[in-house]
């Protein structure tokens, strides 16, 4: 079938020597500091918890770890979270000196430069309780129990042991347990009431050893908008500071939220082509109408993900436009019929739904996935800069 050459909608030869610098940025993820700070401080009045715990792992999902921790802390975050300690230590190495809680540890560990560093372990077992008494004495542990997602946590069969372990540790002046917490399986209301009554049966029974530990939280952001913290002293907000949905579902952002990545590009080709044309690898979409592709250069070596090749949409020139055939490591093509764009118009993947863009969670349904994995799993090529 005829195509004709990569050229500009409109007429004219694509440049390559136009004034564009080579080292623009052809991917990038643009980080809105203050939507962060602004959804920190919607989260934290609606918990109404005396703690707001902001949680800036795997990179502040993708958005920058430092990024997102002072924007949290601005926006009246108490603590930040991380996974691991070389994520806690990184942020102070970057200077943030708020409260800081790593709750994926390895038991073998010597924690001492992490305490040192003013870091809260969460514990999950008796091995790793101590472990870090051992390690650095006097280090400040929250124990992390399994309430019913099976997952690190303490197991409930363990639990007074632990807790027994933790009590004479503390009493030694070995450690200081400063928290409990769980984490629920958002299954159903049923199944996070009863989480719930696990979680409080776990508070007496650790107060009943000796333990009184001042940090109680239990809820991630589905859980810190939807249930009473009444009974907690904390919550632990991640996707929801950085205005994704918690619950899986496009339509179903808390209200006051806004996104806080955009993620562009720009028109690298413009490509005319005619009916029955196959576009992209195994053609599995072909032109059922004279139309003009826009090739855009991301792909899943981005985080582009290939599983919405043929669903997902695009922000160009004012109107979303759909992805046409197989997303690519590097490029994809999206259809923008008749009308007209140019090499370096800037194409929009996922933004602000205000301003017309699509949003992450629809990436996410588009893909079958979340749009958690979406801003998460953005890659190291997209350059991330302030909006």
């Amino acid at each position: 079938m005829g195509v004709t050459p990569l050229v500009p909608a409109g007429g004219g030869a694509a440049d390559p020597t136009e004034s564009r610098s080579p080292t623009a940025p052809l991917r990038r993820a643009r980080i809105d500091a203050s939507a962060i700070e602004h959804n920190v401080r919607v989260l934290r009045e609606r918990a109404g918890t005396p703690e707001f715990l902001a949680v800036v792992k795997a990179d502040g999902y993708g958005h920058g770890a430092v990024t997102a921790a002072r924007a949290a802390l601005a926006g009246g975050a108490t603590w930040l979270g991380v996974a691991d300690p070389e994520e806690a230590l990184a942020l102070r190495r970057a200077g943030v000196d708020a409260p800081l809680l790593a709750w994926i540890l390895h038991t073998d560990a010597d924690f001492a430069q992490v305490v040192a560093a003013g870091i809260d372990l969460g514990v999950s077992s008796e091995e790793q309780v101590e472990r870090v008494a051992a390690t650095a004495p006097g280090a400040a542990v929250q124990i992390k129990l399994d309430t019913g997602l099976s997952r690190n946590g303490v197991d409930a069969r363990s639990w007074g042991r632990v807790f027994e372990t933790a009590a004479a540790l503390e009493r030694r002046g070995a450690l200081r347990v400063r928290g409990l917490f769980s984490h629920l399986a958002n299954t159903s209301p049923q199944e996070d009431a009863l989480a719930e009554a696990r979680f409080a049966d776990a508070v007496q029974l650790a107060k009943g050893a000796g333990l009184d530990p001042a940090l109680l939280h239990l809820s991630s952001t589905a859980a810190a908008v939807t249930r009473d913290q009444s009974a907690y002293t904390m919550v632990r907000c991640g996707i929801g500071i950085y205005g994704v949905s918690p619950f899986g579902d496009p339509t179903s952002l808390p209200d006051g939220l806004r996104p806080a990545m955009t993620l562009a590009s720009e028109v690298a080709a413009v490509r005319r082509i005619a009916p029955g044309t196959g576009v992209s690898y195994d053609h599995v979409w072909r032109a059922e109408v004279p139309t003009t592709l826009a090739l855009v250069p991301m792909g899943y070596a981005d985080g582009v993900p290939r599983a919405a090749s043929n669903r997902a949409e695009v922000l160009l020139g004012g109107r979303r436009r759909p992805v046409r055939g197989r997303i690519a490591m590097d490029q994809f093509l999206v259809d923008i019929g008749d009308d007209a764009a140019r090499v370096g118009d800037e194409v929009v993947l996922f933004g602000d739904p205000a301003t017309g863009a699509p949003s992450a969670d629809e990436w996410g349904a588009w893909a079958g996935t979340i749009g958690y994995e979406i801003v998460t799993r953005i890659g190291p090529r997209v350059e991330r800069e302030p909006s």
